[in-house]
């Protein structure tokens, strides 16, 4: 799967509503942003009461693309943001809409590919989902009234990438000696990778503490902006230490056999 042109995508979670689709279009079409992806909608695709709803901007939902799960919408990504009012529990940079699409101007222009998640209706995006992208939109309104419905939300992202055009500075080229950002898909599966192993070593205790220590985990991985070259260097030091660790290295180690994780190839 490839982003569309160097926009962002627009991800959209268990929306509820098929007319919320079709509204977040339309603010879509506003601001030139077509790339919408919708994981798990609660009502049919396609969806004539969308199109109804969307006031014309129809090529926003013929180039919709559903999937199954978060992780299959976003892994083409390289920059991934969450807009979320609660971020109590997630150690992650927090920016405001403006600064994000002045980012993400400038990372397209690097040809990395980016997208903003946005949960349901009534109750946002879950943990889980957070935790897959990097930083954290808010949004900075009324103190004793913040309610957006789901178009507005992504609207003020929308307007905000419009806005910045082609004037957004272009972000240091640090990545020469690394490679490019790593996708999300290379994420994801690392994430995988160590989780695994770190249950079958018995870290990832208690079990009513699992899902806050990955949260974590991933967390701290993410605010390190990997590259490809450094997530394929981690998933190694991953493998020799389940194969090696403890033995002195491969030369020392006798009779001991790698787990499937370790040896298996095109993950």
């Amino acid at each position: 799967m490839k982003p569309l042109n160097s926009m962002p995508a627009i991800i959209l979670i268990d929306t509820q509503l098929a007319e919320n689709i079709g509204t977040t279009a339309r603010a879509m079409l506003n601001c030139g942003l077509t790339d919408l992806r919708l994981v798990r909608p609660r009502e049919a695709w396609p969806n004539d009461k969308a199109v109804a709803a969307a006031s014309g901007a129809d090529v926003v939902l013929e180039k919709a693309r559903l999937f199954d799960t978060t992780k299959e919408a976003v892994a083409d990504l390289r920059r991934l943001y969450a807009a979320t009012a609660r971020h109590r529990d997630m150690n992650m940079p927090v920016v405001a809409p403006g600064d994000a699409a002045t980012a993400m101007r400038a990372f397209a222009a690097q040809g990395e590919a980016c997208g903003v998640l946005f949960g349901p209706e009534r109750s946002g995006l879950v943990n889980d989902d957070i935790a897959l992208a990097g930083e954290i939109i808010h949004f900075s309104l009324n103190p004793v009234h913040q309610s957006l419905n789901l178009a507005q939300a992504v609207l003020l992202v929308a307007y905000e990438w419009h806005m910045a055009g082609e004037t957004a500075p272009i972000v240091k080229k640090g990545r020469k000696a690394t490679g490019e950002a790593a996708s999300k898909a290379d994420l994801i599966r690392f994430f995988e990778h160590l989780e695994a192993e770190l249950d079958d070593s018995g870290f990832l205790r208690p079990p009513e503490k699992r899902s806050s220590m990955v949260l974590n985990i991933r967390n701290l991985f993410q605010r390190a902006n990997l590259s490809e070259t450094e997530v394929r260097t981690l998933r190694g030091i991953v493998n020799s230490l389940v194969v090696y660790g403890g033995s002195g290295g491969p030369d020392k180690a006798k009779g001991r056999k790698p787990s499937k994780r370790a040896t298996k190839k095109g993950d």
